[in-house]
C-alpha cells in the first residue's frame, strides 16, 4: 500500500517539537504514535521500520522527536525529565489526532524510555493497544546511562538520579492489549522491568523475550521478528 510522509510541528509547553507521519493511502485510517528512547530521536531505524510496515496495513504512524532530541527543540539536560517527555507524547497525539486526514483509533509505541512514557501517558487517553520495547518500570534499575551520553556535559549523577526517579506499577494495572519485548541479555534495563509489566497488565497481553538480545535489538533475526509481531499486533488491536 501506498503511503505519503509528511513533516509535522506542534509545540509542547513553549517549545517546537517535529515529527514525521506515515499516510497510508486509506481514508482516516487509525494511528500509532511514538515514543523513542532516551538517547535517541524519532528517526531510529526500528520506528522507521516498524512505521512503513504498519502502514502498509493502512495504519498511520507518527514518530517525532522529544524535547532536546533531533530537530527538536530544547537543551537536553536542561529539559529532559518523564513528566515533560509525557507532555511531549500527549501533545504529539493530539497534533496528530486532530488532523482531517487520521482517524479516531490511537495505539501507542514505546522504546525503552519511550514505553516508560507511554505508561505514564496512557491514563490519559483512549488506547487500543501498545507495543512496548524494553521499557524501565522501576526508575532504579538501570544498569547504566546510555553509551552516547555518559561523557555529555551536563548529564552527571544528579541528572540520573532525577530523571530515574520512577516507578510504573500503579500505571500498568489500567493498561491492556500490550506487547511486550525484552532480549534476556539487556545490558541497560533489565528483564524483571518487562516481567512485571507483563503480570499486571490487562489481557490480551504477551511478552517476548528475545533469546541472547541485547537493548538495542541488533540482532537482525530479532529485529524481522519485532517488525513482524508489533505491526500485527496493531492490525488486530484495530481490528484490521
Amino acid at each position: 500500500m501506498n503511503s505519503s510522509l509528511i513533516e509535522i510541528s506542534f509545540k509542547s509547553d513553549n517549545l517546537r517539537l517535529n515529527g514525521v507521519l506515515h499516510l497510508p493511502s486509506v481514508q482516516n485510517p487509525p494511528v500509532i504514535v511514538g515514543s523513542h528512547g532516551l538517547a535517541s530521536d524519532g528517526n531510529s531505524p526500528k520506528q522507521i521500520d516498524l512505521a512503513n510496515a504498519c502502514a502498509a496495513f493502512g495504519m498511520a504512524y507518527f514518530r517525532f522527536h522529544h524535547r532536546g532530541c533531533g530537530s527538536s527543540e530544547g537543551y537536553f539536560p536542561e529539559v529532559t525529565t518523564l513528566e515533560n517527555r509525557k507532555k511531549d507524547l500527549l501533545s504529539a497525539v493530539n497534533a496528530v489526532m486532530n488532523r482531517s486526514d487520521t482517524g479516531d483509533e490511537l495505539a501507542l509505541f514505546g522504546s525503552s524510555m519511550g514505553g516508560t512514557t507511554c505508561l505514564a501517558a496512557a491514563e490519559y487517553l483512549q488506547v487500543k493497544g501498545f507495543v512496548l520495547v524494553a521499557a524501565p518500570v522501576f526508575g532504579k534499575t538501570l544498569t547504566r546511562a546510555p553509551e552516547r551520553l555518559q561523557n555529555e556535559p551536563g548529564l552527571g549523577l544528579e541528572f540520573y538520579e532525577r530523571l530515574l526517579d520512577f516507578n510504573m506499577t500503579s500505571q500498568i494495572p489500567g493498561i491492556r492489549n500490550v506487547l511486550l519485548f525484552h532480549g534476556d541479555k539487556d545490558e541497560t534495563v533489565p528483564l524483571p522491568n518487562s516481567e512485571t509489566c507483563y503480570r499486571l497488565a490487562g489481557e490480551p497481553k504477551r511478552l517476548i523475550v528475545l533469546s541472547d538480545g541485547d537493548h538495542r535489538i541488533s540482532d537482525p533475526r530479532h529485529q524481522a521478528q519485532f517488525i513482524r509481531e508489533a505491526s500485527h499486533w496493531f492490525k488486530n488491536c484495530f481490528g484490521l
